[in-house]
């Protein structure tokens, strides 16, 4: 969710007066009762139904036009409109006949506090006072922090709170079973101590906590599919158990808003509520149906299962829906009802959606129908054949995996654990680098390098080859890169016995080795896979890739003939070169001729820092090889960092590397040889 020019617009109609209670009348209501009134029961006509009863409505709803009072003059996708045109739709498809309008409020300051501080509460009020010179003085502030504000900000946000408050108390008190707040601003960006991300108080965090404290309900999950990861619901329940919190986001390396490692697969809750934090990082755009819907059956369910909720919470964001040009997925109505489905069988059906964000109108309204048929009772509608994406498939894969260590219902593995047969057991990464290590001396006579420290030993041993020309050769070639990818077929689902005939190992060194045998270069071949649970460590150091690296570069390529050296990184082999430039930019800079890096869809290293005639050598010495829909083309920042972007169709990083060879050797000759010669590929150069 991007920053936007957000100068508000200033109307006539300031917040309410706090002693008033301005919200819609109730449907059939000709005029708002004084506070102190009491109703007078109204008679029953005999020819009624029991059943026909207001109170016998089994979902509820909440809105409020008043929340549209918060608004932009220059126009903003967080805009009014998005609540009248989900209320409009549900009224011509008659749903809102269907459901009893529920009482909607104020959240109160001590409500508000059981997930926010004071300071964010004083500071979100104080909003109303703001004039119009205010507001534009503070605009660079807000764009910032991706909001906007309007004097009536406070008391929008404050009925956005409540609303979602009362529709979670309306189900937990068993006057209806499910419900709908139509509710703005949003709330899910909105952390502890800082308003975010066009939210200002978080909604369903603050709901959640109030249903615990009034209701028996003590248990909850908070299902979130809008596009953007709920950084805020996620920090508010990070280390509590009985708040199970899963999230269906695009993530793209940490560089999609809000951006940083909080989103990750990785972020699995803290303390007692370690595991209670599921994240299904999407690790770029375009994801639909079938994504979402096995997200769904693979993670989301078999866990919600096991946790068991009370009650079910849906931080209902529609920027995931196909039309939303801040989202850029394709979920359709229909798969929104089909999740909204699944999540109806749990907790005894007691269900709150409450809406967070979605920025088309169309979009979200239709998805909006689609999620109240659902919850009305409506089947969902039939949904074509599906398959879903590659990438979609091994992010849910990964996620399993790391959360199998807390959930039973979760095992991607169905394997025993090494320990069991740890007498008798060798790793397969193990097996390979033997393999490895022979091949490559059987096949180009090359040899081991030793190393010294016990730490990089333990880690490193056996990884690292060269040629026997190593300390004679005035030129050389340093291919840094992880083990090669292995490719293995299951004899079924059920198992993780391998069909050994069908399985094998992918190893690019096998053309770059050979070409640079051929072109008479000296080569030091560098794995870099870490062995796993290493017991010793270097003092100081976190990087142990990297240390390995300086370590090779200051005990053998330094001392060497090599005058003439080239880098070529592959996948999670770029970044300890880059950590080498860093600790070593000077001799670098004398001895090396050229960088290259194929990346994968893995996040570009960061440049040097603090170094502008580093950086500069770097810019003009380096080529970066990366799919043509890898995040960093959506990072004009990170672009101007790097020299020459050369982007292919082609997401596998082994695959990337095998299709740029052809490249790699043109740039290597280009670098090594005085005639120019030209690289080939499709260059994003600025």
């Amino acid at each position: 969710m991007p920053s936007f020019s957000s100068t508000a617009s200033m109307q006539s109609n300031g917040p309410p007066a706090a002693d008033r209670m301005e919200v819609d009348n109730q449907p059939g209501s000709s005029k708002a009762r004084s506070p102190g009134s009491v109703a007078e029961p109204r008679p029953r006509a005999a020819s009624v139904p029991a059943t026909l009863r207001a109170n016998a409505y089994q979902v509820g709803y909440v809105y409020s036009s008043k929340m549209m009072t918060h608004s932009c003059a220059h126009g903003h996708p967080e805009h009014p409109e998005r609540i009248s045109r989900i209320f409009d739709i549900l009224k011509q498809n008659h749903c809102l006949a269907k459901m009893r309008k529920l009482p909607i409020r104020r959240v109160l300051r001590e409500e508000a506090l059981l997930v926010h501080s004071q300071s964010l509460w004083e500071k979100v009020i104080a909003l109303h006072a703001l004039t119009e010179q205010d507001i534009a003085d503070s605009e660079a502030y807000y764009n910032d922090l991706s909001l906007y504000v309007h004097p009536s900000t406070p008391y929008a946000a404050q009925l956005s709170a409540g609303g979602v408050i009362e529709a979670c108390l309306a189900v937990a008190r068993g006057e209806v079973k499910k419900a709908f707040a139509i509710v703005r601003p949003p709330g899910h960006h909105a952390e502890p101590d800082e308003h975010m991300g066009f939210c200002f108080f978080n909604n369903v965090s603050i709901a959640a906590k109030v249903t615990q404290l009034r209701t028996g309900l003590k248990k909850i999950l908070i299902l979130d599919w809008d596009v953007h990861h709920g950084n805020g619901t996620q920090r508010a329940f990070y280390d509590d158990p009985s708040v199970l919190y899963i999230s269906l986001h695009r993530y793209e390396g940490g560089n999609f808003y809000p951006n940083g490692p909080y989103g990750s697969m990785l972020s699995c809750g803290a303390g007692p509520g370690a595991g209670f934090s599921v994240n299904i990082p999407w690790p770029e755009a375009g994801m639909g149906d079938a994504d979402y819907i096995l997200a769904f059956q693979k993670i989301v369910m078999p866990i919600a299962l096991e946790f068991s909720p009370d009650l079910v919470m849906i931080s209902a964001g529609f920027d995931a829906a196909d039309g939303d040009d801040l989202g850029e997925c394709h979920v359709t109505p229909a798969g929104y009802a089909h999740m909204t489905h699944m999540l109806c069988s749990l907790a005894g059906g007691k269900v709150v959606v409450a809406l967070e964000g979605g920025y088309c109108l169309d979009a979200i309204a239709n998805s909006a129908l689609a999620v109240t048929q659902v919850i009305l009772g409506e089947v969902p509608p039939q949904l074509p054949p599906l398959t879903a994406s590659e990438s979609a498939t091994e992010t849910i894969y990964a996620v399993a995996m790391e959360q199998s260590k807390y959930w039973k219902n979760l095992d991607p593995k169905r394997c025993e654990p090494m320990e069991e047969v740890e007498p008798i057991a060798i790793s397969l990464p193990e097996l390979l680098k033997m393999h490895r290590q022979d091949y490559l001396f059987q096949s180009y006579g090359m040899l081991e390098v030793p190393l010294l420290a016990p730490a990089l030993i333990e880690r490193f041993k056996g990884q690292v080859a060269c040629t026997p020309d190593i300390m004679t050769n005035d030129t050389l070639i340093v291919f840094v890169h992880e083990h090669g990818n292995l490719r293995v077929e299951l004899n079924s689902a059920m198992y993780c016995d391998l069909r050994e005939e069908h399985s094998y190992l992918v190893d690019c060194s096998k053309e770059l080795i050979p070409w640079a045998k051929t072109e008479g270069f000296a080569v030091l071949d560098i794995n870099l896979l870490e062995k796993p649970y290493p017991k010793q460590k270097l003092k100081g150091v976190e990087d142990h890739a990297a240390a390995a690296l300086v370590y090779l570069w200051d005990n053998y390529i330094q001392l060497s003939d090599a005058r003439r050296v080239m880098f070529v990184g592959h996948g999670p082999g770029c970044a300890p070169i880059m950590g080498l430039l860093q600790q070593r930019g000077t001799s670098v800079m004398k001895y090396v001729q050229g960088i290259a890096q194929v990346m994968g869809l893995h996040t570009v290293p960061a440049t040097p820092r603090d170094n502008d005639t580093l950086r500069q050598w770097y810019y003009d010495n380096s080529i970066v090889i990366v799919p043509s829909n890898h995040s960093i083309f959506h990072s004009p920042k990170m672009l101007k960092k790097h020299g020459n972007i050369f982007h292919i169709a082609e997401e596998k990083s082994i695959k990337l590397i095998i299709k740029a060879m052809p490249g790699l050797k043109a740039f290597i000759h280009e670098k090594l040889s005085p005639a120019k010669s030209r690289f080939n590929g499709d260059s994003a150069k600025r």
